[in-house]
């Protein structure tokens, strides 16, 4: 239904979208999530010319949007799109808003377009407020009567642009409840949206972006339960990380434990979790300088918010060993370090040796 070949967006000199490729089917459900300020609303404007973008190709039904022998607008009409802001006419009332667009671009008579517009006012809950000006209606009303008067023009597919991020959380529920039953009802959809329960529930498909490009594409399952990309990952489980880089034996200890404890307190974590991460690493520093003259050594703490999960990753340089694996006078260090943890695992390649471990 959309294809998508190569397409970026550039504002002076910053990049947002960077050759994106990717195709919409007809019929799927595609929640597009990421953190703030990586392109998600700006790709979707991008989709119906809403911005201009700065080079690549957009398809629909296999016309090209972007050639200037097309008829934009009438292809416009099969996209419709709803924004954050409710872009309602105040002056007009509920009712009006949603026949002016059918009888001045559809031609259609004013009964057939009201008609149209009850029933749509039924569909999303709102018949009672057909008399009604926007300035009457709560913001979730609002963003409902958006909803329908973009149904009246009859689009094949509607973009959704953060379509609860204006509203306050206790009116979220009520607009998510009309986009869920138009996916039931087999509308294209693409929603751009902060709600991760709602878009792993409603999806069918995922795109997780991250500088300016689709970073991560698969199944709800795939992506809220087993992402394949790392930055993927942190952003699903909400992870925080400390890094601390050592490349000399006299680096400041105090220093690096001082850190710790204030990445450890600002996430609340318990004081006997702060002083086994602090214990750990120091055991696996005593060992690694026992075996290594090159002192090239990265200290990662990772801790999940939606799993309340601590993870140490020990990156360290020179011959492939495994640190606590070694046959040594004295094991006392890599037998603590083994008590403390819930799992260990040993990895390496050309360029470092890498000790992931999580904590009991």
């Amino acid at each position: 239904m959309i294809r998508v070949e190569k397409l970026s967006k550039v504002f002076g000199n910053v990049t947002v979208l960077k050759e994106i490729n990717v195709e919409i089917h007809k019929g799927e459900i595609i929640s597009i999530i990421g953190p703030s300020g990586t392109g998600k609303s700006t790709f979707l404007r991008c989709l119906n010319l809403l911005e201009q973008p700065t080079s690549g190709k957009i398809f629909i039904d296999e016309i090209d949007i972007l050639d200037k022998n097309t008829n934009v607008p009438k292809l416009r009409q099969k996209m419709g799109m709803v924004f954050q802001s409710f872009n309602l006419f105040n002056h007009l009332t509920v009712l009006e808003n949603l026949t002016i667009g059918q009888t001045k671009l559809l031609k259609r008579a004013k009964a057939e377009a009201e008609s149209r517009g009850h029933e749509l006012l039924k569909l999303v809950g709102l018949s009672e407020k057909a008399e009604n000006y926007a300035d009457e209606l709560s913001g979730g009303q609002k963003q409902r009567v958006a909803i329908a008067r973009c149904l009246s023009m009859d689009p094949e597919i509607i973009l959704f642009d953060e379509p609860t991020s204006a509203l306050d959380p206790t009116m979220v529920s009520e607009v998510l409840a009309v986009i869920r039953r138009l996916a039931k009802e087999g509308m294209t959809m693409a929603i751009v949206t902060h709600e991760m329960d709602f878009a792993r529930d409603v999806s069918n498909r995922v795109f997780y972006m991250d500088e300016g490009i689709i970073y991560e594409d698969g199944s709800p399952q795939q992506i809220f339960h087993s992402p394949q990309k790392e930055k993927t990952r942190a952003f699903i489980n909400r992870i925080r990380s400390l890094n601390y880089s050592i490349r000399n034996t006299n680096f400041d200890f105090y220093a690096m434990n001082g850190e710790i404890e204030h990445f450890c307190e600002k996430h609340v974590l318990p004081k006997k979790v702060v002083n086994n991460i602090k214990l750990i690493f120091e055991e696996l520093i005593i060992i690694h300088n026992a075996v290594y003259n090159e002192v090239s050594i990265d200290v990662t703490v990772s801790y999940s918010e939606k799993n309340e999960a601590v993870e140490l990753l020990f990156t360290y340089k020179g011959k492939n060993l495994n640190l606590l694996e070694l046959k040594m006078d004295d094991d006392i260090g890599q037998n603590i370090i083994k008590n403390l943890c819930q799992s260990i695992t040993y990895s390496f390649d050309a360029e470092s040796n890498k000790l992931f471990i999580t904590l009991k």
